[in-house]
């Protein structure tokens, strides 16, 4: 299994609104590399759910349900989706000033490329972060 970190505007998608809907697919992705990374996502892999520009905070865990496909928001070939569950809330929000202060998560794309929207974790940063909203 591998382990991913999804960032959404909570003004735009929010936890909640993930919630709500039970199942979503990822799209508007318009980044080269992201689109890579939801091509590697297989079904069953693990995603932490990041609440970017307003909170910045992982809030979430969902899990991949659908392998990726044609993103359907448009016609052009070179984007895709990948279909997402919610598996459960954090306890607490982890934020992005508490991953910059561990020294263990130094490293992670969230901190070396901010603007990337889908990016992989190590199993070891995943259950890193865990901990940290337990």
């Amino acid at each position: 299994m591998n382990h991913w970190l999804v960032k959404s505007e909570p003004i735009k998608y929010s936890w909640e609104k993930f919630n709500k809907d039970g199942r979503t697919f990822w799209d508007g992705v318009r980044n080269y590399q992201a689109r890579n990374n939801l091509r590697e996502m297989k079904e069953g892999d693990l995603v932490l759910f990041y609440h970017s520009n307003d909170g910045k905070n992982v809030v979430g865990i969902a899990k991949v349900v659908k392998e990726f496909y044609q993103d359907p928001t448009t016609s052009d070939p070179n984007w895709v989706v990948v279909d997402l569950a919610p598996v459960q809330s954090l306890a607490k929000p982890v934020s992005l000033e508490q991953i910059k202060a561990e020294e263990s998560l130094k490293d992670i794309s969230l901190v070396r490329q901010g603007r990337l929207s889908v990016m992989p974790l190590k199993a070891t940063e995943f259950d890193k972060i865990l901990e940290m909203g337990s």
